[in-house]
């Protein structure tokens, strides 16, 4: 798992257009601070036996740290991104960055409006979890589907809420928001599925509809660690990269650790407050592309 990964860099990381429900234009980002916390990511993955290829990260792209969200790779294909209007110049450079790492693009028809890569569609195995309509849109399933996948299990969590109760809409996108907008802060793949094991995921319930807690609560093909609410949304505890014996994950969710390690996986712990001002974490700055 997460053999090789690509990561860009921090230089441009800002949270000036807040477009996911995460993110809050009123709290500075320290650049300095975020490209110091950007190399502990790295640092912390080649420790625990992850290859790191580093790029520059595209100019003046206050998100084109998450580079996660460029594309979702498999049997050496490239599902391209469909991005939010602020992000729309990092997918020409995503493209890019993709084909000089010999994979192979595929891009999505125009009918198709959202994609939020490996973000939105978490690889187990040959199992993929997906959600919509937040980031990535209904149409997009059948061409993840086809990337070489067995099975995909399409879920939703939970929209952000205005003070009437309604589901609100992001006002720099348009489209409907959520606090874990992409996938991978709702559910982590921490072992996949072998010869002689189940994989292993770790979710938060809470977070997700009804009919998405009773899918994945039948869901036997996987083993099942449970996240507080708390540790989801406070410490991004999700968000996080796992080599199936190695975690390395955020800082401030001891209860979910202490979960990880009885399953005898080495945890490492970051501290990443600005990093986490973008609305994402390990997990988003990090595409796996073996």
């Amino acid at each position: 798992m997460n053999r090789t990964v690509l990561m860009s860099g921090a230089d441009y990381f800002d949270d000036k257009s807040a477009i996911n429900a995460l993110m809050n234009d009123q709290v500075a980002v320290d650049v300095a601070a975020a490209k110091k916390e950007h190399l502990s990511i790295q640092k912390a993955l080649e420790s625990g036996g992850v290859k790191v290829i580093k790029i520059d990260p595209p100019a003046n792209c206050q998100d084109g740290v998450y580079t996660a969200n460029w594309a979702l790779v498999k049997n050496g294909k490239a599902l391209m991104s469909r991005l939010p209007n602020t992000r729309k110049p990092e997918e020409e450079y995503a493209l890019e960055a993709i084909k000089q790492q010999g994979l192979e693009p595929i891009i999505l028809p125009a009918e198709v409006e959202r994609f939020s890569g490996q973000g939105d569609a978490l690889a187990c195995g040959d199992i993929v979890f997906t959600q919509s309509p937040y980031r990535t849109s209904p149409q997009a399933h059948s061409y993840i589907k086809n990337l070489g996948f067995s099975q995909i299990v399409a879920l939703q969590t939970k929209p952000s809420r205005n003070f009437l109760g309604w589901p609100k809409t992001n006002k720099i996108t348009t489209w409907p928001d959520s606090p874990t907008y992409d996938i991978d802060l709702a559910i982590a793949i921490i072992k996949e599925p072998g010869a002689n094991q189940k994989g292993l995921i770790a979710y938060c319930p809470d977070v997700f509809k009804k009919s998405s807690r009773k899918i994945l609560e039948k869901f036997n093909e996987v083993d099942k660690i449970v996240v507080s609410k708390r540790e989801t949304l406070q410490a991004y505890a999700l968000n996080l990269v796992s080599t199936g014996e190695t975690v390395i994950m955020n800082a401030g969710a001891p209860e979910f650790q202490k979960n990880l390690e009885r399953e005898g996986l080495k945890v490492v712990t970051l501290e990443l407050p600005e990093l986490k001002k973008g609305g994402g974490s390990i997990r988003c700055t990090t595409l796996s592309i073996n």
